[in-house]
């Protein structure tokens, strides 16, 4: 069944990194099964397989799982942007939903064993005490301790993180854990309440009128770094290919702005007379910066893309994407 060298399931593979993540194996001749409740949005999956179902369904885990892959992925979760992960409105569906999944896919491995395995954590296990200066917030991995993460979202990404290293110790898995921060890039969600602020600020500038205005949640001061998606599916792999290391190890950039900068790159980018209209909104933490030094020394890896760079495929696609609504007179 299997002609290709090395064999990865990648439970998520309809989400944004997921479906990125599932080309770049596909282009490492790797065979891929792709797993999801939805196929990916906005292009056809490249896995060789893809099966739709519920990873919070027990048996239908253990049906995906029924060989050990030289790989697993685990980037499945109930998550959004700050719209979706702030209001309080969705907290524990968001812990259930992702702890249920999360144990369902250790018990499988479980009984299964895999090479490799890939938990994608976040940058918001790390405690807001630690980023409430904009300009100098604490995000290094030994930082996460004592825990007080902002949102329920950074509590069951901190308490999952235990769960596979648990599962390490107990079961002899090989676990590789990475705390991402604030990943982007085309094809991503855009609209619906979901997306996060770069595709956001995008979608705003490209449905804006020229000259035009935008809203923005808060004052626009508080801080952030993005990661372009082609950078994230490098530090990943380099993660898998480094040995006996599980992390947890940030993946991001510290390329650190405000939000009023990121719009002011976007609004360039697209050649537009934009006013911001600051407006009550969830923010999140006051600044957050990924600290690469653990990923230099462990990884040797570090972001390659700026964040003009990366913006500019970003927009030019969510620009499409509003052109495509207005022609359709959505």
């Amino acid at each position: 069944m299997f002609k290709k060298e090395k064999t990865a399931l990648v439970c998520g593979a309809g989400g944004f990194i997921g479906s990125h993540l599932v080309k770049r194996l596909s282009r490492d001749n790797y065979w891929v099964r792709g797993v999801d409740i939805k196929e990916p949005e906005f292009s056809k999956s490249t896995a060789d397989e893809f099966i739709i179902g519920d990873l919070r369904e027990k048996d239908f885990v253990n049906r995906v799982f029924d060989r050990k892959f030289n790989e697993v992925y685990q980037l499945a979760a109930n998550m959004g942007g700050a719209g979706y992960i702030f209001t309080g409105e969705h907290d524990a569906e968001i812990i259930s939903d992702s702890a249920i999944i999360n144990l369902n896919v250790l018990n499988a491995l479980k009984l299964r064993g895999a090479g490799e395995v890939f938990y994608s954590s976040s940058a918001c296990v790390y405690p807001s005490y630690n980023q409430k200066d904009p300009e100098n917030p604490v995000c290094s991995e030994d930082s996460a301790y004592p825990a007080d993460p902002d949102s329920e979202y950074g509590w069951e990404k901190l308490f999952s993180e235990h769960l596979y290293l648990s599962y390490q110790k107990n079961y002899h898995l090989k676990v590789r854990i990475a705390r991402f921060h604030n990943v982007y890039g085309p094809e991503g969600t855009w609209r619906g309440g979901r997306e996060k602020v770069p595709a956001a600020t995008c979608r705003k500038v490209a449905e804006a009128s020229n000259p035009g205005r935008i809203e923005m949640w808060g004052d626009g001061r508080q801080t952030r770094s993005f990661l372009y998606i082609e950078d994230c599916l490098d530090g990943m792999r380099k993660l898998m290919d480094t040995p006996n290391f599980s992390g947890p190890v940030n993946i991001g950039s510290e390329e650190m702005v405000s939000i009023n900068r990121l719009a002011n790159i976007i609004i360039n980018i697209a050649a537009k007379e934009i006013t911001i209209d600051h407006t009550e909104g969830p923010t999140g933490v006051r600044g957050r910066n990924s600290d690469n030094r653990l990923a230099r020394e462990k990884l040797n890896w570090e972001p390659r893309i700026s964040l003009t760079q990366g913006l500019i495929p970003t927009y030019n696609w969510i620009n499409k994407q509003v052109a495509k609504l207005k022609d359709r007179g959505i």
